[in-house]
Parts: C-alpha cells; sequence; structure tokens
C-alpha cells in the first residue's frame, strides 16, 4: 500500500513539474516578446527605408539575369549554325559511304 501511495506522490509530482515548466515557459516568451516589442517598433523606419532599396536591387538582378541570358542564347544561335554547317558534309559522306 505505501508503494502505491508512493507511486501516486510520484506520479503527482511530475504531473506539477510539468505544469509548472509549461508556465514558466509561457511567463518567459511572453515576456521576451514584450522585451522584443519596443526594439521592433524601433527598428520598423529603418525597415520602411530599406525596403525600397531592396527592390530596386531585385529589378537590376532579374533585368541582368534577362540581358545576359538573352546574350547568351544570341550567341547559340550562331554556334548551332556552324555546327550543322560543319556536321552536315561529313554526315551526309558517312551515309553515302555505308
Amino acid at each position: 500500500m505505501i508503494a502505491l501511495m508512493m507511486l501516486l506522490f510520484l506520479t503527482l509530482g511530475g504531473v506539477l513539474l510539468a505544469v509548472v515548466g509549461v508556465a514558466a515557459i509561457a511567463v518567459l516568451k511572453v515576456g521576451l516578446s514584450l522585451v522584443l516589442l519596443p526594439l521592433r517598433l524601433l527598428l520598423l523606419p529603418l525597415k520602411l527605408l530599406l525596403l525600397p532599396i531592396l527592390a530596386i536591387a531585385v529589378v537590376i538582378k532579374l533585368a541582368l539575369l534577362l540581358a545576359f541570358g538573352a546574350v547568351f542564347l544570341a550567341l547559340l544561335i550562331p554556334i548551332a549554325i556552324l555546327a550543322f554547317v560543319v556536321i552536315a558534309p561529313i554526315a551526309l559522306v558517312v551515309s553515302a559511304v555505308t
């Protein structure tokens, strides 16, 4: 009987420890959010100033990517034509031989 009561008390102690732990984590989370809120409000104007600069950087990056892609394709077309001019006679000779 004493062993059963001891087991019950240990179980209740574990439950109590878990409840206290969850409450402590919740209090820490709320406290941390209350501490970080003024910092976020302080940095909001800086964020609003940097967003247009970031948008311009993204637009420039996309424009450069598009330009380099167009140049790459423009260089690829003459190389393909040159390859067909060189390969076509070889293919004709090989097909005539066999």
